[in-house]
């Protein structure tokens, strides 16, 4: 096109009438104006709002950086951009909305009859999100891509008269680490979606680098394991991050952006030893070449150093020994840093993740200057290992958060489905920030997919921790997919994220990984087909969750099915048929041992079956979309576990099935013993709350510095011995405790203690059941016609999960009786 018939389509562009619904902006016919000194990362994000117009109305709007007459979208940054300085002074923007925010944006509708949107950022980032904030709000979801949620055509889509200020967000850096890609995202990048590449390159990291954006993110752990290339290996992937305006961040193993995962970052029988204390040279000329390759850039530094990859330090040195190595460690890098990049350490970003072993140096003395972030982390379960202390709340590096979606490691993987419960999250990060946790929150997203909803979760959160709360945080993933589908899947999310807290589809096999024999290899469950008919339930309530998930699948458009079944649909029949399997399996051995070998092998091929359907809809991922996402999904084996094979089967030859009832009684009766329903206390003292969306029952207790007290019925024994379930949290930091107090009819407390060692035998189990049991006996009156228990504070935010109170009745199962109605 020549310039003269540019100016021409321009000029017919801007003559056109600016239509609205009323004093509604229409967008079709719409042109978006920006000044040119705007950040290139913005003007690619403008370019990003003019294709999802295009995608909702089929009009793609012009767009420009030359003042043109009735532009009727305005986009810009603040200090920067001289139509956001002049909407300022004519009163269309509020100046306190943008100056001196951080990440911050404004979008609004002006009035009149000749509407303008106004897309307005106090710096690059707040602009960029302000930019996908109309996009959703005209109905682009940030995962139309990942997760194939389908754009509603509306040619006529308008936005209405308002003035929004997003605020600050509650957590200043928000991102992901990308982590044991082995069996999903590496695979998929290098056969599927990047062949060109052959692994996970700038094209990947394109995709990735606008989700973040879409989520208002702002930072990215890159893929970092031995089968990936190192990030700064395949020189575009930087350049891409920069393009987007993502900061580049890295695990608790990658200090000053260094992957020794990787041989061609760290070979050692090129450079040696990984040794800091014999091999400090090679060391910190590795740093210093990567520092004159990549601190040009945004990023985020890790600081200290571990072992190679994911191990301990070299050396086996002693404690007080590591000690002082790091603290010269740390030295040696901010010197780095402040040659690098030209500015004081105390005004570079930097990060010190106490992760394993590194905790025990840090809480032996390490000196580590008042300014780098304390980065908190979880067990790599969910639960916080411990927050900043009143004094470490005064540094001002303040802390931050590293959480599991997905782990590789001991005591289990649980790197295929996504099932950390919502509420669980909002608990863990809510002790975590209101120690002071607001400057760095990664999440370990494993692949990314299948854990879009628990990362939409974690950066809404991030964006605004103040509109959450135990309830909300329950209920948050339902209401998304309602947005997104128009079903209600409360209850169906509830039952889904209820049967895995008790124990996780990867965790059915019931092994152990890197464990002695004893507790190693696939084994039975502890589920009993005869007491409580838990085994029964279990298989009952994952064949009706699944039954429901097909059902609301059907209701969906054609278009919308294929993202249902990546969010909802697959987790949730995937799910059922790994319990299935195993449960199958477990009543095939039961049945051959009781010399029942015809219904033994109905029960065999029940699990067969449920083997085969894994495969099945694992294919149908897979396959979907002319293969968009083929290499994607597996249910990963990880380096050691077994759970994804088929247990052993005992089958009689040339004996006919016969099928067995596995149905479920209408109602359980309960003999002696009763199960408290904590939710309904009958008086309650202090701070108590009822937590939505955790617990074995699905509600649980929490005692925040008060009592609750529950009526018994009619006990008739002199004594009762009352089982206290409790979630395995850690204590809040060294020096606090984990203990709950209970007494019945006014006796003496008694105080349940719950301490442990990480890796030991009762965290382990602690961790894969989600958690903890002791019993207790007291002496009762049996005249009397009703009793009363009390839970009591003892350290606040302990949280009870199931309280059973046994006079002789109690059987022997996995997580014992469930309260009476809850069915």
């Amino acid at each position: 096109m020549t310039r003269f018939s540019a100016f021409l389509t321009l000029l017919f562009i801007c003559l056109l009438p600016l239509k609205s619904h009323g004093n509604d902006l229409l967008l079709r016919n719409s042109s978006i104006e920006y000044s040119s000194n705007e950040p290139k990362q913005v003007v690619r994000a403008i370019g990003d709002l003019q294709n999802d117009i295009q995608l909702v109305t089929d009009y793609r709007p012009l767009l420009t950086d030359k003042k043109i007459k009735n532009a009727n979208i305005i986009i810009g940054t603040y200090g920067r951009s001289k139509l956001i300085s002049k909407l300022i002074k004519q009163g269309c923007l509020k100046e306190k909305d943008l100056k001196n925010r951080w990440e911050s944006y404004v979008v609004s509708v002006t009035e009149g009859s000749e509407p303008q949107l106004i897309i307005a950022g106090s710096d690059m980032r707040g602009t960029i999100y302000g930019i996908y904030d109309v996009s959703q709000r005209i109905g682009v979801s940030p995962w139309y891509w990942w997760a194939d949620v389908p754009v509603k055509k509306n040619p006529d889509v308008s936005l209405p008269a308002f003035y929004y200020a997003s605020g600050e967000p509650s957590v200043k850096y928000r991102g992901i680490f990308i982590n044991d890609e082995d069996w999903g995202l590496q695979p998929w990048a290098a056969k599927t979606y990047e062949p060109e590449t052959g692994d996970i390159g700038p094209k990947t990291y394109a995709r990735v680098c606008e989700l973040l954006l879409r989520l208002k993110a702002n930072m990215l752990a890159p893929a970092m394991h031995p089968c990936t290339h190192a990030f700064y290996t395949i020189a575009q992937n930087k350049v891409v991050a920069d393009e987007y305006g993502i900061m580049i961040t890295t695990s608790h193993c990658e200090p000053l952006l260094l992957n020794n995962a990787d041989s061609n970052e760290w070979n050692q029988k090129r450079d040696g030893d990984w040794n800091y204390k014999t091999n400090r040279k090679t060391i910190m000329k590795k740093w210093d070449d990567r520092l004159t390759e990549a601190s040009r850039y945004e990023n985020i530094y890790t600081v200290a150093m571990r072992g190679l990859h994911d191990a301990g330090l070299r050396g086996n040195l002693p404690i007080n020994e590591r000690t002082l190595l790091l603290d010269t460690v740390i030295m040696d890098q901010r010197a780095m840093l402040e040659k690098h990049i030209g500015k004081k350490a105390t005004a570079i970003p930097q990060i010190f993740v106490p992760y394993k072993e590194t905790m025990d140096i840090y809480e032996n003395g390490l000196k580590l200057p008042d300014d780098i972030t304390l980065v908190w982390v979880d067990d790599n379960y969910g639960y916080m290992k411990r927050v900043a202390n009143p004094e470490e709340q005064k540094r001002s590096g303040g802390s931050g958060v590293y959480y599991h979606l997905s782990y590789l490691g001991a005591p289990h993987d649980y790197l295929w489905l996504n099932t950390t419960p919502p509420a669980l999250m909002y608990n863990e990060l809510k002790k975590a920030y209101d120690a002071g946790a607001d400057r760095y929150w990664l999440l370990n997203v494993g692949d990314i997919k299948p854990m879009e909803l628990g990362m939409q979760t974690f950066f809404d959160m991030a964006w605004d921790f103040a509109a959450f709360d135990h309830k909300t945080a329950n209920r948050h993933q339902a209401s998304i997919l309602s947005t997104l589908f128009g079903v209600d899947c409360q209850q169906l999310m509830n039952e889904y994220y209820r049967l895995a807290w008790s124990r996780k589809p990867e965790y059915m096999g019931w092994e152990y990984q890197w464990d002695d024999r004893e507790h190693s290899g696939l084994k039975s469950t502890e589920f009993s087909f005869v007491n409580y008919h838990e085994a029964q339930h279990r298989l009952s309530d994952y064949a009706r969750i699944s039954d429901e998930a097909q059902h609301l699948s059907l209701q969906l458009p054609a278009e919308s099915r294929p993202a249902f079944f990546e969010l909802v649909q697959y987790p949730v029949q995937a799910s059922c048929q790994m319990n299935r399997k195993f449960l199958m399996a477990q009543l095939n051995q039961e049945l051959a041992g009781k010399l029942r070998p015809d219904e033994g092998n109905w029960a065999a091929r029940q699990s067969r079956q449920a083997y085969d359907s894994i495969s099945a809809l694992t294919a149908r991922y897979n396959n979907m979309l002319n293969g968009k996402w083929r290499h994607m999904m597996t249910v990963p084996p990880g380096y050691v576990s077994l759970y994804h094979n088929m247990p052993a089967l005992t089958v009689a030859s040339d004996i006919a099935d016969t099928p067995v009832d596995v149905t479920c009684p209408s109602e359980e009766k309960y003999s002696r013993m009763h199960v408290v329903d904590l939710a309904r206390y009958d008086k309650k003292s202090g701070e108590v709350t009822i937590i939505e969306g955790m617990g074995y029952d699905w509600r649980s207790v929490q005692l925040n510095g008060g009592t609750a007290t529950y009526t018994l019925p009619c006990i008739d024994a002199d004594s009762v011995d009352v089982v206290l379930h409790v979630v395995p949290l850690w204590p809040l930091y060294p020096g606090k405790n984990n203990r709950v107090g209970l007494s019945v009819d006014g006796s003496s407390m008694q105080v349940l203690t719950n301490l442990f060692k990480e890796y030991s035998r009762t965290w382990k189990d602690q961790v894969m059941r989600n958690g903890f049991s002791r019993r207790f006996r007291f002496a009762v009156n049996k005249q009397m016609v009703t009793h009363q228990l009390t839970l009591h504070t003892v350290d606040e935010g302990q949280i009870v999960q199931r309280v059973v109170v046994d006079w002789g009745g109690l059987r022997e199962s996995y997580v014992g009786p469930e309260v009476k109605g809850e069915r």
